[in-house]
C-alpha cells in the first residue's frame, strides 16, 4: 500500500512549505507540491495534513531499552521499554545502551531487545560497553563489536567524573575512544563514544585531554548529561565553541533543577547565543534510565525514571517558550543525531530516505500521527501498532 500525505507544511528539517509526500513501502518516494497518482484508491492510504506540520521521525540517541538503575538495590532496577512508549511521542529510531549495571544486564540482552524493537516496527541500534572500564563487550573488544555486529554503532555509556564510575585513567579512556573510532572507520559506522558525565570536579577533563593531546577528532566523543550542573554547563559551552559535541538530557527532576541542572530548551538557547553550531547539539531522553538521587555525602536516597515523552517536549519548549525557529530546534532530535551517528537514510525527509515521519498540530505542536518505515504506528494520537506484549 502507498501512503499519501497531503497538504502538510513540511520541515525536512529545512522548511519546504506546503507539500505532498508519497510513501512506497518503507521509503519516501516523492515530495512535491503536486503529486498526481493514477491508481486504484483502495491501494492508497490518504492522510490529510492540512493545517499540520510534517517533520522527520525523532531519534532518541540514549535509551536504556532493557532498563537501567539498580543503585538502590535490586528492587530499583527499572523495567525495559515498550514500543508504544517510544512511538506515541514520535520516536522512530532509538539507540540502546547499558548503564551502571553491566553485570545483571548484558549486551546480549540489549542486542536482542534492539532486534525485537526492529521486528515491532522501528529502527534500533546499540552501543557496546557500559559504565565500567574495562568495558563489557560481546566479542571481547570494542573494535570487533563495532566491525562485526551490525547493530553496534559505537561505545558507551562510559561513566566519568561520577561516584558510580570505575575511576578510569586518562590512558584507558583514550584507548576506548581510539578503538571505537578505528572500529567505525573499518565498518563505515560512526564509531563514536558516549560519555556519561557526573557531578565530579574533573568534569570533561578526559575529553579535553583527548582533544588537545591526541590525533582523534573531538567529534568522536559525545558527552551526555551536559546540562546537569552550572559549572559543567559552562565548560560545555566553551567545549562546544571549540568544536565539541554536547548532548542534553531531557528527563529531569525537581531536585535536579534545584541543584543547578539547566532545562534543555534553555540550554539550547544559551548555546546558540554563545555561538555553538546547532549541528553539534543533540537532545536525548535517558529513557528507562534511573535518575538516582543522592544526599551531600553521596548516599542513595531515591530515584525517578527516564521518560521518552520528554524528548520532544523539550524541543517544543525551545520553540514555543524560547523562540527558537522550528526548523532549527527540530534538528537536535532529527538531522543532528543522524549525521553525528552516521545513521543511513535517517533524520531527513528526502526521496529514498526511510519513511519515518511525524505529523503534528501546527498551533499546539502536539504529536498526532507517527509513521515508522512506512507503517502508520500512531494516528490521531491513537496507538495503532503495539509491542508484542503490550495490552
Amino acid at each position: 500500500m502507498l501512503v499519501w500525505i497531503e497538504n502538510g507544511e513540511v520541515y525536512a528539517p529545512e522548511y519546504l512549505g506546503k507539500q505532498d509526500i508519497l510513501i512506497a513501502g518503507n521509503k519516501i518516494e516523492c515530495i512535491s507540491k503536486n503529486i498526481d497518482i493514477q491508481i486504484d484508491e483502495s491501494l492508497i492510504k490518504r492522510i490529510n495534513a492540512e493545517g499540520k506540520i510534517v517533520v522527520p521521525g525523532f531519534i532518541d540517541s540514549h535509551v536504556h531499552i532493557i532498563g537501567g538503575g539498580g543503585e538502590g538495590g535490586f528492587k530499583t532496577r527499572t523495567p525495559e521499554i515498550q514500543l508504544s512508549e517510544l512511538t506515541r511521542y514520535g520516536i522512530t529510531t532509538v539507540i540502546g545502551c547499558l548503564g551502571t549495571d553491566g553485570t545483571t544486564r548484558g549486551l546480549a540482552s540489549l542486542l536482542a531487545k534492539a532486534r525485537a524493537l526492529e521486528e515491532e516496527g522501528i529502527t534500533a541500534y546499540i552501543y557496546t560497553g557500559s559504565y565500567e572500564v574495562p568495558c563489557v563487550t560481546l566479542t571481547g573488544n570494542i573494535r570487533e563489536d563495532i566491525i562485526l555486529i551490525d547493530k553496534v554503532i559505537g561505545a558507551g555509556e562510559i561513566a566519568i567524573s561520577d561516584i558510580r564510575s570505575s575511576q578510569p585513567t586518562s590512558d584507558e579512556i583514550k584507548r576506548i575512544v581510539a578503538d571505537a573510532r578505528t572500529g567505525g572507520i573499518l565498518s563505515g559506522k560512526s564509531g563514536i563514544t558516549l560519555f556519561h558525565l557526573g557531578d565530579g570536579k574533573r568534569a570533561i577533563d578526559f575529553l579535553k585531554d583527548i582533544r588537545d593531546h591526541t590525533e582523534i577528532p573531538v567529534t568522536q566523543m559525545i558527552p551526555t548529561h551536559a546540562n546537569r550542573n552550572q559549572e559543567l554547563f559552562k565548560e560545555i559551552i566553551e567545549y562546544g565553541k571549540q568544536g565539541g559535541l554536547a548532548d542534553f538530557t531531557t528527563t529531569t527532576t525537581e531536585q535536579y533543577l534545584e541543584e543547578g541542572e539547566t532545562k534543555c530548551s534553555i540550554a539550547l538557547k544559551i548555546m546558540l547565543k554563545a555561538g555553538v553550531p546547532i549541528e553539534n547539539i543533540t537532545f536525548s531522553s535517558d529513557g528507562q534510565g534511573s535518575l538516582s538521587l543522592y544526599d551531600k555525602e553521596g548516599n542513595y536516597i531515591g530515584c525517578d525514571i527516564g521518560k521518552p515523552a520528554t524528548l520532544f517536549a523539550e524541543v517544543k519548549d525551545a520553540i514555543m517558550e524560547e523562540g527558537i525557529p522550528l526548523e532549527e530546534a527540530i534538528k537536535v532530535i532529527t538531522s543532528n543525531p543522524a549525521d553525528i551517528l552516521k545513521l543511513p537514510h535517517k533524520g531527513y525527509l528526502r526521496k529514498d530516505y526511510d519513511a519515518d515521519l511525524v505529523i503534528m498540530d501546527k498551533n499546539k505542536l502536539e504529536v498526532e500521527t507517527v509513521i515508522a518505515k512506512g507503517v502508520v504506528m500512531v494516528e490521531g494520537k491513537e496507538v495503532l501498532v503495539k509491542g508484542f506484549f503490550e495490552k
